[in-house]
């Protein structure tokens, strides 16, 4: 079950590098524009072309920052087994669906099994924190039992 974590870690670290290259392009295309935009424009619209390259910019570095973040939770995590109880690194299985507390990077296949990797502040993810196998939590209305915590 180890390689299992293991995988479910490369998938995020994965998800996260083509998430990354696909900002650093775009932040390369836009550096490239402000390179034209200097070049082309003058008086208000060389400003105000400027001043919309540089809210795009700053939105990108936003959301590369928050991968950077990503990639720190992950590196924190442990592929050792469980303490017992659910925690960010926890891989947990239960009678309706299969979740890896990590990132918010969706749903992955990892050996024919299905697991949404999901951030330790997603609703569900709350619900879980600090419980144990063959404990129960109430998600959506609806109740879950915790079968296997790896």
């Amino acid at each position: 079950m180890e390689t299992l974590k293991q995988e479910l870690l490369e998938k995020c670290e994965q998800f996260i590098q083509q998430k990354t290259t696909a900002l650093q392009d775009a932040m390369q295309g836009l550096k490239q524009d402000l390179e034209n935009e200097s070049k082309s424009s003058a008086g208000d619209k060389f400003e105000t072309g400027r001043e919309m390259i540089n809210i795009e910019w700053n939105k990108l570095s936003n959301q590369l920052q928050q991968y950077e973040q990503m990639q720190s939770v992950l590196n924190r995590i442990s592929l050792q087994s469980a303490t017992g109880t659910i925690k960010t690194g926890s891989l947990v299985f239960t009678d309706k669906a299969n979740y890896f507390i990590s990132i918010p990077a969706g749903e992955l296949i990892v050996q024919s099994t299905k697991i949404y990797a999901i951030g330790s502040k997603a609703p569900v993810a709350i619900a879980m924190l600090g419980k144990t196998e063959n404990e129960s939590y109430t998600f959506n209305q609806q109740s879950v039992r915790i079968e296997k915590i790896i």
